[in-house]
């Protein structure tokens, strides 16, 4: 999974804890950067993504996330959310919304659902493709 914030004590602490529950985690520091690892690394099933980066923010990465990468599943992340910002990246589609700072163990859960429904669909493709 890819954790993309700008605050990077943020990043450090949540990378350390969700590593402790077997999560494979790497991290980007911007927009930008999250994309281009992104475009060199196809095991990404998750993204958690800070909604106010500055030069891109977390709804302009969703949209090119959705464009480009269409089965990764994104979890977005405010510490100033606004019911508009978490409609509007469900509308992009987002899997989750969730207020920082969150429960670790409702973050956990949230990832792994995100994952699951990863894999559901991959596997619906590559069914639907061996079918064919």
């Amino acid at each position: 999974m890819l954790i993309v914030d700008d605050a990077k004590s943020f990043v450090d602490v949540l990378k350390r804890r969700l590593s402790k529950r077997s999560l494979d985690v790497v991290t980007a520091q911007s927009g930008k950067e999250a994309l281009a690892y992104l475009a060199e690394n196809h095991n990404v099933d998750v993204v958690l993504l800070d909604i106010k980066m500055p030069e891109m923010s977390g709804l302009e990465v969703l949209k090119q996330i959705k464009v480009d990468f269409p089965l990764i599943e994104v979890i977005l992340l405010s510490g100033h959310s606004s019911f508009e910002s978490a409609l509007e990246g469900m509308r992009l589609g987002a899997f989750d919304h969730l207020t920082k700072p969150c429960d670790i163990e409702e973050l956990a859960a949230g990832i792994e659902q995100a994952k699951s429904k990863k894999m559901r669909v991959s596997e619906k493709i590559v069914g639907k493709k061996k079918a064919s």
